[in-house]
């Protein structure tokens, strides 16, 4: 039996190979028909062109559809630029399956966001690469994934990248 109302499953995206990963290992082993995908997003530092930023700052954007996600213009307002290939699997994962895909960005470091985001959508189950961008980056997204699943409540996977 399906459970009825869709569970609102997270993925942390930093636009990665790794995080492209865990994208595509949560729509083929986790998400259902019915389900919230949310994006997550924690991007470095505000940017306060937008009076309307400042007040997401400490709670993060609103739930972004993808239909604005992959308009270029909407996320450069918020200062994210997802790649083409994230854009294309979250894109194939909503018109495949009967799932309603959203982004939400916050701004900060990303071992406090993600928890808060965890907390705060709040989520039925989260899924993280254990691997960010970069030689420092990587120290640093390793450090996130054992923080973040060490702090919520909810279901961590965390998926193994090995570059």
């Amino acid at each position: 039996m399906a459970e009825s109302g869709g569970r609102r499953i997270g993925v942390a995206v930093d636009f990665s190979e790794c995080s492209k990963k865990a994208l595509n290992w949560a729509i083929e082993n986790l998400v259902r028909d019915g389900d919230y995908l949310i994006l997550i997003t924690v991007a470095p530092n505000m940017n306060y062109e937008e009076g309307e930023m400042q007040l997401w700052e400490t709670v993060g954007s609103p739930l972004i559809p993808l239909s604005e996600v992959s308009e270029a213009s909407v996320m450069k307002k918020y200062g994210v630029k997802p790649d083409a290939e994230t854009l294309d699997i979250a894109n194939t994962a909503a018109r495949q399956k009967s799932i309603t895909v959203v982004m939400k960005i916050y701004w900060g470091d990303p071992r406090e966001k993600i928890c808060e985001a965890v907390e705060h959508i709040p989520l039925s189950s989260l899924v993280i690469g254990n691997r960010g961008l970069g030689g420092l980056k990587r120290m640093i997204m390793g450090s996130v994934s054992n923080h973040v699943v060490n702090t919520v409540a909810c279901p961590v996977t965390v998926v193994k990248s090995h570059h």
